[in-house]
């Protein structure tokens, strides 16, 4: 590990002097990629740097306790009892820095969430967990565009989408992706019993057009004319916009928004993401005796989380993790649980590693 870390101390050096370099600062584009890369590194060699003084220490302490004089001994000794709780938790630390981090971690997203089975009730849970995201959106400093939504007849949505824009979007949000079920007495029930309904929720990486290696070649494109809900805002001209990967027989469409330009990247954003998850597919098919995922492929059949009401209690099934505090969660505290998510695939990954 040692030589591998020296690596990264090279690199952070050669990235220091590079973002001095006249010809670097000159261009913003190359300085804001030199900058994110020095800055991924900084906590990793800012540990490495004390790991290493503190085994300097550990060293000299453990001279000292071969001394003849038994002050010094119980000096040296108590001075390892200090140090080497902290040597093994920079130790563990380095190991979590080490993890290979998902490129598309730090990207920005298009969020979409659909009413499910359950009628009037799923609409108006998709109300809710569009509020309870919104304040966790909100509470991260992410900003938001709302590019579609389709209420629902008592209130909350059949479907909204919306982007999110910030630091480490996709990167805390790629686990919501699947079915969250709700259990609780619905308003429009007389008779005070439980019911159970659904809502989807579906993330999706947002890349830049020169991201998406697709050949135009490749590619066939119809639009057609969106179907609205009525009234002043039915789509009079052919602004939904439909991909097929002539390679794959991949499609992707979209109709969110009222701009053919906005669905033409929203549509080649989703045949990305479509022809991406074909291929993780296929790898994780070739890999599945291996090890088994716990945090599931983030499809929206996959039923995710339970939200209980009555009980007050949310459960996450992919990591068994149970909370009691749903009114805290339902107003945008997703922290403890997207924690625990990126812990199971860290040490999911960890495993893979070994």
């Amino acid at each position: 590990m040692t030589d591998k870390l020296e690596a990264i101390q090279d690199r952070y050096h050669y990235l220091e002097e590079k973002m001095s370099d006249p010809a670097v600062l000159a261009d913003m584009s190359q300085f804001a990629k030199i900058n994110k890369e020095y800055k991924d590194l900084t906590e990793i060699v800012g540990c490495y740097r004390s790991l290493k003084a503190i085994e300097s220490q550990i060293v000299g302490a453990r001279q000292l306790l071969l001394d003849s004089d038994p002050e010094v001994r119980e000096m040296a000794s108590a001075e390892l009892s200090d140090l080497e709780p902290l040597m093994d938790e920079l130790r563990e630390r380095i190991d979590y820095l080490l993890i290979p981090k998902d490129p598309e971690d730090s990207k920005d997203v298009i969020f979409e969430i659909r009413s499910g089975t359950g009628g009037d009730e799923a609409s108006l849970f998709a109300g809710d967990l569009f509020r309870m995201y919104s304040k966790y959106f909100e509470s991260q400093g992410w900003k938001t565009e709302v590019l579609d939504e389709n209420p629902g007849t008592v209130g909350g949505y059949n479907k909204v989408v919306m982007e999110v824009y910030g630091a480490e979007v996709y990167g805390k949000l790629k686990f919501e992706s699947g079915a969250h079920r709700v259990q609780r007495v619905p308003k429009t029930e007389s008779q005070g019993r439980i019911h159970t309904s659904a809502a989807t929720v579906a993330v999706m990486p947002k890349f830049e057009e020169e991201e998406i290696d697709i050949r135009k070649d490749d590619l066939k494109t119809d639009t057609f004319r969106a179907q609205g809900a009525g009234g002043q805002h039915v789509n009079k001209t052919e602004s939904g916009v439909r991909f097929t990967h002539i390679p794959t027989g991949i499609v992707a469409e979209s109709t969110d928004s009222r701009s053919q330009h906005k669905n033409r990247e929203i549509a080649l954003q989703r045949l990305y993401v479509k022809i991406q998850e074909a291929a993780r597919e296929k790898v994780y098919l070739e890999q599945k005796d291996k090890r088994k995922s716990l945090v599931g492929s983030g499809d929206r059949s996959d039923k995710i989380r339970t939200y209980n009401f009555p009980q007050n209690r949310v459960t996450d099934h992919r990591i068994n993790l149970t909370i009691y505090s749903l009114d805290r969660v339902m107003e945008g505290d997703l922290e403890e649980i997207i924690v625990s998510l990126q812990r199971a695939e860290n040490a999911e990954k960890l495993k893979g590693a070994e």
